[in-house]
């Protein structure tokens, strides 16, 4: 799912469209792939939308991903709350800087999704 979330956010940063829709579902990827690490490392899956506390969660983990992830998430961290309610969403679009923090995503989506088991096969043959 995190894969096709991507490229949705992919087309639209390079075709600069729709910059609060496309930062707000970066941070959902974003979200995703941080708990399918957690998963792999131990963690029961909790709702929660925070990506401090999943990024505190992985500093507890002891990830090898926290390089990447930090700078990400206090980049994005404030996005679910900013592009949803008005009145808070007063910068202008910086594009080149959401470029910059889709290659991030990126990068690490394809770190975590070689660290996962291959998809078993489930149709009946």
């Amino acid at each position: 799912m995190a894969g096709s979330d991507m490229e949705l956010v992919r087309v639209g940063a390079q075709q600069e469209l729709g910059y609060a829709a496309t930062r707000s579902k970066l941070a959902e990827v974003l979200e995703k792939i941080l708990k399918a690490e957690l998963i792999r490392l131990g963690w029961e899956l909790e709702k929660t939308h925070d990506l401090n506390r999943l990024l505190q969660s992985l500093v507890e983990r002891h990830s090898d991903i926290l390089s990447v992830a930090e700078p990400l998430c206090d980049g994005l961290a404030n996005v679910y709350f900013v592009d949803r309610y008005p009145g808070f969403d007063l910068d202008d679009p910086d594009w080149p800087k959401l470029r910059a923090q889709v290659e991030g995503v990126t990068a690490l989506l394809e770190t975590v999704k070689a660290r996962l088991p291959a998809p078993t096969d489930t149709t009946p043959g």
